[in-house]
């Protein structure tokens, strides 16, 4: 096992963030309220490459903790079983994925059932 904990299968996020990608998108209100929280900390520009149908600009492990705050990624380096730099990293290269598979036209899904269940079939996808 490395720093990182499990890895997914491309190697780039460990397994053990998926629950906490969901718990965050749950605190949040859902997909929406969470993407707010990361446009309100400027990085409006990543998040709407990430939801549009180009490319996905890369977001830093420093970004995310910004945005989320170290007392969250304290909690979900603690639940995950990884070292606080190494949850922010994985949540670096795990969101943009995530929220590009969530929006796949472009646009944000209404409610939190269809982002939960969006976010169990990539759970399968990315770390299957």
């Amino acid at each position: 096992m490395s720093a990182l904990g499990n890895k997914g299968a491309d190697g780039e996020a460990p397994s053990g963030l998926m629950a906490s990608v969901m718990d965050l998108v749950n605190q949040h209100g859902g997909l929406p309220g969470l993407l707010q929280k990361f446009q309100e900390s400027g990085l409006g520009d990543q998040v709407a490459s990430w939801i549009g149908t180009g490319a996905n600009a890369p977001v830093s492990g420093e970004q995310i903790k910004d945005a989320l705050g170290a007392d969250t990624i304290t909690q979900i380096a603690e639940k995950a079983g990884v070292a606080p730099d190494a949850a922010s990293g994985g949540l670096a290269a795990l969101l943009p994925q995530l929220v590009d598979k969530l929006t796949p036209n472009g646009q944000v899904p209404e409610g939190n059932d269809l982002v939960s269940q969006g976010l169990n079939m990539l759970k399968g996808k990315i770390f299957g």
